[in-house]
């Protein structure tokens, strides 16, 4: 080898700056190597939320929720399946078990989190929490990184703002409630900036709160650093094989290694494989989500599952073609806008979670073209809400029409026409729709049923928040796409988070998390975080599961020098 730590940890999401930081405070040595030449993967550009389940915020503030409901919520939603091993009873409860105690020990590391004020359970099922399980970092000065700033992965919101205050912002000249959000958000970056702080949100927070964190302990953090080969010596994982000044580079790992490098989002040819008709261009994983560890696991004899799933998410793609994508979940759940196939034919409830209408989309694709669908709209939802980014009102940019991006109509068989639609489907699907609007019940899908799918929608509209007619000319459409944020299957673990071979043994030395692995959650994302909620919590598992090998050795060592000087 040509130099040695104690633990490895391939990529910077989350969970291995996590792990660094847990090491570092049983005072081992750790490497945390990324690939690309930006810190902090698909979770810096994302929310940042975790879904921790009867967390300390939830008690401390009188929120009923136990670990029987949780996992009662869990049993309900992801379920039992034989093609689901990933998600099976015993790491489901071992999740719900240790979430809340990985989160503990972060605050006890001086992070700050808070619990979102609301954000419902997706499902309505047996356990499920109407305020909600999901919990998100504070803001965070980046000016206490100093030249780790600028290694850092840029975030998605360019504002001091909480979740909960961006998503009121849209409603600024509708709401005297939004106005005084928006003075808030705009005092809070004027003071900041008086104090020389330069405050974030959201995952770029939690990923500049865990790199503080971790370099603060001394962890050894890299970057342009991607691992070429795990190597394997006696049928047990003992370190990696980058490239280093064009050279190979051997580093040793004495506790073991922990892959955390993403998925396969931007693996055309993994993504054939597993995802037949996902496309790598619809992605907002980052530009590292490529599956190498996962292929390299599988050379070692690792087991894979649950391959073809995905952590969806419903973009479109302007002309401009952005890096990250437009994500459309929360436009699709507003009043006066549908989502219809290459037919015209309504097929889903709109305002579903962002993974339940990613499959919606590549399961209709199979029998009827809806990749992309169409998200249709009237003027009254142009006027009153952001689309694909933009602020309300019918100024949008030239491009869009120009490249027919955004596409209109007179009326709903000009638009058709324009969408190449069938004229005669389209019109019969939006009259049945607003039929359902007047009556107050979508009795196709059943959109507006359930907490979530108002929450979503438009505090504002009455008498429902996500259910409104589309009926006011001129129309519109633009075309939806089935993106992702990253893969949802790969490497088997167990309940301390090791990789496993396909005849359920162990490889001693090799632990997996994150978007690496095969989900806990199964085929579905039950709240808000349940990606980066699950990958912080089996980071936490395996290095206080190495850290107690490291530990168990150490006795067993010690016992026997003892018994040789007897």
């Amino acid at each position: 080898m040509n130099e040695r730590f104690d633990f490895v940890v391939v990529g910077s999401g989350a969970g291995s700056l996590l792990a660094a930081l847990a090491m570092r405070q049983a005072g081992k040595s750790v490497l945390v190597l990324e690939k690309t030449d930006l810190l902090g993967g698909t979770t810096a550009t994302s929310g940042g939320v975790m879904w921790i389940p009867n967390n300390g915020f939830m008690e401390s503030e009188g929120i009923d929720d136990s670990r029987e409901r949780a996992i009662a919520y869990l049993d309900a939603v992801v379920g039992n399946h034989d093609d689901t091993p990933g998600a099976s009873p015993e790491r489901r409860a071992t999740f719900v078990d240790e979430a809340p105690r990985m989160l503990e020990f972060l605050i006890s590391q001086g992070l700050q989190f808070r619990r979102v004020p609301s954000w419902p359970d997706y499902y309505q099922a047996p356990g499920e929490s109407v305020p909600g399980r999901t919990v998100a970092p504070e803001l965070f000065d980046l000016n206490q990184l100093g030249e780790w700033k600028e290694k850092l992965r840029p975030g998605f919101l360019p504002l001091p703002a909480y979740l909960e205050e961006a998503m009121a912002l849209p409603n600024m000249k509708r709401s005297w409630g939004s106005t005084k959000v928006l003075f808030r958000v705009i005092g809070r970056a004027i003071v900041s900036r008086l104090k020389g702080q330069h405050l974030t949100t959201a995952g770029h927070a939690l990923q500049g709160q865990l790199l503080h964190a971790a370099l603060k302990a001394g962890a050894e953090v890299r970057i342009n650093a991607g691992v070429k080969q795990l190597i394997e010596e006696n049928g047990r994982i003992t370190g990696v094989a980058i490239e280093k000044e064009g050279k190979d580079w051997r580093i040793g790992a004495n506790l073991g290694v922990l892959i955390n490098a993403g998925g396969f989002g931007h693996n055309q040819r993994m993504l054939n494989q597993y995802v037949p008709g996902a496309k790598g261009e619809w992605s907002n994983a980052s530009p590292g989500d490529t599956g190498e560890m996962i292929e390299e696991g599988m050379l070692l004899g690792a087991a894979i599952a649950q391959m073809d799933q995905r952590v969806g998410s419903p973009v479109v793609v302007p002309p401009d073609n952005p890096t990250l994508k437009p994500t459309m979940q929360g436009d699709l759940s507003k009043p006066h806008a549908i989502v219809v196939d290459q037919s015209g034919e309504r097929y889903m409830r709109e305002s579903s979670s962002y993974m339940a209408i990613a499959q919606k989309m590549l399961e209709r694709n199979k029998t009827v073209p809806a990749s992309p669908s169409w998200m249709i709209l009237d003027s009254q939802y142009l006027a009153k809400y952001m689309l694909a980014g933009t602020m309300p009102g019918k100024k949008k940019p030239k491009a869009w029409t120009e490249k027919g991006f955004l596409r209109s109509g007179d009326s709903l068989t000009d638009l058709a026409k324009a969408c190449d639609l069938d004229p005669v489907k389209l019109e019969g699907t939006v009259a049945r729709y607003n039929e359902f609007v007047r009556n107050g019940e979508d009795k196709d899908f059943g959109r507006g049923s359930h907490v979530y799918d108002n929450w979503l929608g438009d505090p504002l509209h009455q008498p429902s928040q996500t259910l409104g007619t589309i009926e006011k000319a001129p129309f519109y459409a633009l075309p939806v796409y089935p993106g992702d944020l990253s893969t949802f299957g790969g490497l088997l673990t167990d309940t301390h988070a090791r990789v496993l071979r396909a005849d359920g043994s162990v490889i001693k030395g090799l632990y997996a998390t994150g978007t690496s692995t095969a989900s806990v959650m199964g085929k579905t994302a039950p709240g808000a975080g349940a990606s980066i909620g699950p990958a912080m919590t089996w980071a936490y598992v395996a290095a206080q599961h190495a850290l107690g090998m490291s530990k168990a050795n150490q006795s067993h060592l010690t016992q026997h020098t003892l018994t040789n000087l007897a």
